[in-house]
């Protein structure tokens, strides 16, 4: 299995868990067929402006975190890790590799949306140094969802602790 077709596998699992109860199942395929396909992760691995990071229990992708760069700043576009590895220091390590990454590119700000019914998520990002700064709609399927958008500074290279242990692997670039 390709890393984009991996990718996808674990976006398709990891996705309708960060929407409200109420989106149905027809929106949740509708959004994971129009961004998180295989061919849709092989078009973010290629692109010069993205990072996909990944954190695995041994050769089985189990979560990964997106970074876009745009000039001073970066979108944490996702972050997600399978439900079973909930609470274990998976998304942490992506977080720390993510925010390190953003350092890496000189971007002094990280900012990402949330659906404001996914309070978990608002805790974990909170957590993180994220604080909210305002709102957005996103689309899902025909739904228009309410997002919080968050963001926080980021360290100058080489000020985080964050490193490639914890499992944490960047896929080699295809460019």
């Amino acid at each position: 299995m390709t890393l984009a077709a991996q990718l996808a596998d674990v976006a398709a699992q990891t996705f309708p868990l960060a929407c409200p109860p109420t989106t149905t199942t027809e929106d949740i395929a509708s959004f994971v067929g129009a961004n998180l396909s295989a061919e849709r992760f092989a078009e973010y691995l290629a692109d010069p402006d993205r990072e996909v990071l990944t954190v695995a229990d041994g050769e089985r992708i189990i979560g990964y975190a997106m970074l876009v760069r745009a000039g001073a700043a970066a979108e944490l576009s996702k972050i997600y890790v399978l439900p079973e590895h909930h609470g274990r220091g998976a998304s942490a390590a992506l977080m720390e590799r993510a925010l390190a990454t953003a350092g890496e590119w000189g971007v002094r700000r990280v900012w990402l949306g949330v659906n404001q019914k996914n309070e978990r998520a608002q805790r974990f990002y909170a957590k993180h140094g994220f604080e909210v700064e305002g709102t957005r709609t996103f689309r899902v399927g025909s739904r228009l969802e309410d997002d919080y958008v968050m963001a926080r500074s980021v360290p100058a290279a080489g000020t985080s602790r964050a490193g490639t242990s914890c499992g944490i692997r960047r896929p080699a670039s295809p460019r």
